[in-house]
Order: structure tokens, then sequence, then C-alpha cells
């Protein structure tokens, strides 16, 4: 029986009568297989270096560029802090806004407010959606691939798109006004796509041997599901949630014409205690200025750029104190199941 080598120096032109190729040094008076691995290992000698020139300006390229993304973040950080820090005075954080103390707490709460009831309303459909792509719906279907792309093609569309969206449908046609309700659901429609393709993706990287697991125990699907794939799945999914939380934070052109630029918190208590849950609910309608958007509205007069930088630090804590705990939350989820 002929073999690989010997085929592959008969397709080259050598074979039996015909004259080898000619090798220098160590091959000279080599024939047959041996001939041909000796080639393999001239030509392996050849590129030796070329690779391992490539492979070192890789590395270097990898070590330059995170360096550079370092440097930019600490410098960024440290500009704001340098020129925040010393003007965050405790007027800064007065109940009520005036055009003296320029006061961010009221855009502090909102901004909480609507991260909250954006997220409560994206996180439950967006999780709840993958599950149905990753688990129930078949494997290959196209009406699948169809939502993916549309996911994928809505997480690509520039905010001021939602934002106009938003006032024509929320603002002008359901007649809610700039309000913090149409704001929340613009904020809503924005981070769905995140939150439902890193929740597929977070379900995907779950090997198959869970699920198979769990139907051999004879469990039926959803318990599957939510007892053997969902706790392996939790990390990933509260990742997508801190970006949406990001987002809804630092976002300003789609608030600008959903939620307004009042700086002032919703009087939520005095509703209740005048109408109860309908006097309460009124106030989910009424204007709300966030953190990001008391930054522009401040910048853009240009009279208040001090606490401009004050209000940035306030905003750069909170995002990362709400990253920490988000990261914290998952890592103990995490360490739960692993003693389960």
């Amino acid at each position: 029986m002929t073999s690989k080598p010997t085929v592959a120096l008969e397709a080259a032109g050598f074979g039996p009568g015909r004259p080898g190729p000619q090798l220098p040094g160590p091959c000279e008076g080599v024939a047959g297989d041996d001939r041909l691995a000796a080639l393999f290992a001239a030509a392996e000698a050849r590129h030796a270096k070329t690779r391992r020139v490539v492979a070192a300006l890789l590395r270097w390229l990898v070590y330059v560029g995170a360096l550079l993304t370092t440097l930019v973040l600490l410098f960024l950080v440290g500009y704001i802090l340098a020129n925040g820090v010393p003007y965050l005075t405790p007027s800064l954080f007065a109940w009520e806004y005036t055009s003296d103390n320029v006061s961010l707490m009221p855009a502090l709460v909102n901004t909480l407010l609507m991260a909250a009831l954006a997220l409560l309303m994206a996180v439950p459909v967006g999780v709840g959606s993958a599950i149905y792509l990753v688990e129930y719906a078949p494997r290959g279907n196209r009406f699948v691939q169809m939502v993916r792309i549309t996911a994928e093609t809505l997480q690509g569309i520039p905010s001021i798109i939602y934002g106009l969206f938003g006032m024509l449908f929320f603002v002008t046609t359901l007649k809610w006004n700039l309000s913090l309700m149409a704001g929340a659901c613009t904020l809503a429609i924005m981070v769905l796509p995140v939150v439902m393709r890193t929740t597929e993706e977070a379900l995907l990287a779950v090997p198959d041997a869970y699920r198979e697991g769990g139907f051999g125990l004879g469990a039926g699907r959803l318990r599957t599901v939510f007892r053997c794939v969902m706790p392996s799945a939790v990390p990933g999914i509260l990742g997508g949630v801190i970006l949406a939380l990001g987002r809804c934070v630092g976002e300003v052109a789609a608030l600008m014409f959903t939620a307004g630029s009042i700086a002032q918190v919703p009087d939520f208590i005095g509703g209740l205690a005048e109408g109860g849950l309908a006097g309460l609910g009124a106030h989910f309608f009424d204007s709300a200025r966030t953190l990001a958007v008391h930054m522009y509205v401040l910048a853009s007069e240009g009279l208040h750029m001090n606490e401009t930088y004050a209000t940035a630090v306030v905003l750069l804590v909170m995002v990362v104190l709400l990253n920490l705990l988000a990261t914290s939350a998952a890592k103990k989820m995490k360490k739960g199941n692993k003693h389960d």
C-alpha cells in the first residue's frame, strides 16, 4: 500500500526511476518518505524565523493597544476628577433645584428612577425572548434567524432615531407629553436588543449536557431551563443588564425628545396622599431631567462649567458603583450555583 508522502512525491513528479528533489546538507542521499520529511523540516526551518517575527509584532501591537486604552481611560478619569472634585459643594446636593445652586440631586433621583423603570420593562421581555429563541424554537428556524438579525440591526441604530420615535409615538400619539414614562419606555426599547442578544449568547454557551441531564432525571423543559440552564447563564445575563444600565444612565439625545429637561423630582408622595394610586401614577407623566441631560444643559448654557464637571464626577462614581454591585451579585450567584 502506497503511503501518503510517497503519493505526494509522485504527484510532484518524483517517482520510481525519477530523480528526487536535491536537498542540501543532511538531506543528501536520503530517499523516499524520509526525503519528504526532510523537505518539510527544511521548509519549517526557513519559515520559523518569519513566524517568530510576525508573532512578536502582533504581540507588541496588542501590548501597545492595551497600553493606549489604559492611558486614555486614566486621562479621562483623572481629568474629570481634577476638574470636578473641588466643586462638589453641599449646595450641589440640595433637594430643590434653583438657578443659583444648580443642584444635581433631582437629576440623580430621576436617573435612578428612569433606569429602574427601563430595566423593569426591558429585562423580563429580553430574557423571556432569548429563552424562547434558544430553548423552545426549533434550531435553524428562519423566524429565529430573522429575529436575531433584527435585534442586531436595532443595536446599531443611533439613539437620536429612538428619540424621534419616542417623541412621535409616546409623546405625540399617546399624548404622554414630555414625561418620565415616555423616556423610560424609549430607553426600554433601546436596551431591549442588548439584553436579548447577551442573554441568548449566555444560554447558547451552556453545554447541552446540562439539558440532557435534566431531561434524563425526568424534569420537564421549563424546570430544566430554570433549574439547570439559567443558573449557569446568570453571569452572562447580568453582563447584558450592566451594559443596558450603562446606556440608560448615559443617554442624552433620546431623553431630550421624550423626558424633557425640567429639574424636579415627580411628587409621588404628594400624589399618593391626594389621589391614592391614581395620583401616584399620574406623576409618572411628569417631565424629568437625568444626570446626563443635566450635564448637557449646564454645558450648553456655559454659565456653570465647574458644576458640570462636578456632575460628571457624580455620574462616573454612580456608574462605577452600579457596575460593582451587579458584578458582585453575579459572583455571589455563581458561587451559590457551585455549592448547589
